[in-house]
């Protein structure tokens, strides 16, 4: 698997490349679709075939729900595309939880299906769907040329971790996009920049959560802490970095993919934290879930049932286990307390304890996602309290010599401090300087990255298995 991840730089990508340049205008789609699909297969050799399916389905129903528009057969249309497309995601993501869970509480021994699980599956679900789904309202026109259509929901920049995009947001694109050597220029930027994020700083990170997690809860409350933020900082910088990896694979081929982070960890509240992360599944989730429930428009009371609604399917979304349904419902709790009282009281508290607050909240909850065991979980924010731990261990405070400048690093590359000290070095350097300095910087990222992929151990995105 090292070697896919060098294979894809320097053989895949670059073939993928050439062959879209040199083809016509009319058949860029095409070759988009057609290497997407060798992208997906080389992971997923059987289920190309359901993402093909997800294809033609949605093809077909968009195609319906424009003709009929207005009918009963527009309403089949829609009813088909939105039915069959959560019975495959629920088949395939949640059959055996749903057998599990009736085995513990029946006690029944009904065989799981042990299905697994297609990758990506929960990005081009909901992707799919929404192409139909805004047809229907009559927001785009549906897509003639199922090249085209199959471009969109295959585009292997980030059919496996998102950003979610939506057909309204791309449908222009697919047929009038432009490129130049700037935009092409700064999509390598923008993707190596999130390669450095997951190979230098996710990774190395991660090994201190593995490290201090391998003999499960912690012995010493300074252990776990260091833990938790590791695990927080990890995930952010694994998941911003394929986000960013895949809007610069986007520019690099014309298009302008939806940010789906925005320095989360500056947030002073749960709801601004939710604004910032994984923009584009909270989006989604509002466009086709809480607006339609009635969003805040009949009264607060089901206002409040739409969110407890949204967080359920949000939990549910991330995982087929019960600590992303208490990970949702605690996300849930938070906003509502948010939304009902706690946002005016917090108007009249000091920006840093807002903040801390908020970083607080966040931590726990990674608790509660990191960990499928409810035992483990409790005992984790057991020792997070100092209940039956000792305050410190010497592995603890070598782990936190050894690996603090790493921490303080990807906390300060979570902030938006380096962008802030870029725009002084363009300001006083001036354009060209900055120019240089920005591709040395570049070659050197990509060439430490690769130095690190020939030589480590593989370690995939965290998000490909949701």
């Amino acid at each position: 698997m090292v070697f896919s991840s060098l294979l894809f730089l320097y053989s895949f990508l670059p073939a993928v490349l050439a062959v879209y340049f040199l083809a016509p205008g009319r058949a860029k789609n095409a070759v988009l679709f057609f290497f997407s699909l060798v992208f997906y297969a080389w992971g997923e050799p059987i289920y190309v075939t359901l993402m093909l399916f997800s294809t033609v389905l949605d093809y077909t129903t968009g195609y319906c729900a424009q003709k009929y528009r207005g009918t009963k057969k527009a309403n089949i249309a829609l009813w088909v595309s939105v039915a069959v497309n959560l019975a495959l995601l629920s088949v395939f993501k949640y059959a055996d939880f749903v057998i599990n869970s009736v085995n513990a509480v029946t006690g029944w021994q009904l065989a799981a299906a042990n299905l697994p699980l297609p990758i990506g599956i929960s990005f081009y679900t909901f992707q799919s769907m929404s192409y139909t789904i805004d047809v229907y309202r009559g927001q785009v026109p549906a897509q003639k040329n199922i090249l085209d259509f199959g471009a969109y929901i295959s585009l292997f920049p980030q059919l496996i971790a998102g950003p979610i995009i939506t057909y309204s947001t791309v449908a222009d694109q697919l047929n009038h996009r432009t490129h130049s050597a700037d935009k092409f220029a700064l999509g390598i930027r923008r993707f190596t920049v999130g390669l450095g994020k997951k190979v230098l700083l996710a990774n190395n990170i991660g090994l201190v959560w593995s490290m201090l997690t391998a003999q499960g809860v912690q012995e010493s409350v300074l252990g776990a802490w260091i833990a938790i933020v590791a695990y927080a900082l990890q995930i952010y910088l694994d998941f911003s970095g394929y986000s960013d990896m895949a809007i610069g694979l986007g520019h690099m081929f014309g298009f302008t993919f939806v940010e789906n982070f925005n320095y989360p960890y500056i947030s002073r509240s749960i709801t601004e934290f939710w604004r910032r992360w994984h923009i584009s599944l909270g989006s989604w989730f509002r466009t086709y879930v809480y607006i339609p429930l009635g969003g805040n428009r009949h009264g607060k009371a089901k206002q409040l049932r739409n969110i407890a609604i949204v967080w359920l399917l949000t939990g549910l979304w991330h995982g087929a286990s019960w600590n992303f349904v208490a990970w949702g419902a605690y996300y849930c709790a938070l906003l509502l307390m948010e939304k009902l009282f706690l946002l005016k009281w917090m108007e009249r508290w000091p920006k840093a304890l807002c903040w801390a607050y908020t970083v607080l909240c966040v931590l726990i909850g990674w608790v509660l996602f990191a960990f499928d065991s409810s035992a483990q979980g409790l005992g984790f924010l057991g020792t997070l309290a100092g209940i039956g731990a000792v305050p410190a261990s010497g592995s603890a405070v070598y782990m936190l010599v050894s690996n603090g400048p790493l921490l303080l690093f990807g906390a300060l590359a979570s902030t938006p401090l380096g962008a802030k000290i870029w725009q002084k070095v363009e300001e006083k350097g001036g354009s060209t300087a900055a120019g240089v300095l920005e591709t040395v910087l570049t070659a050197l990222i990509l060439v430490v990255c690769t130095a690190y992929l020939v030589s480590g151990s593989y370690n995939p995105f965290l998000y490909f298995r949701f």
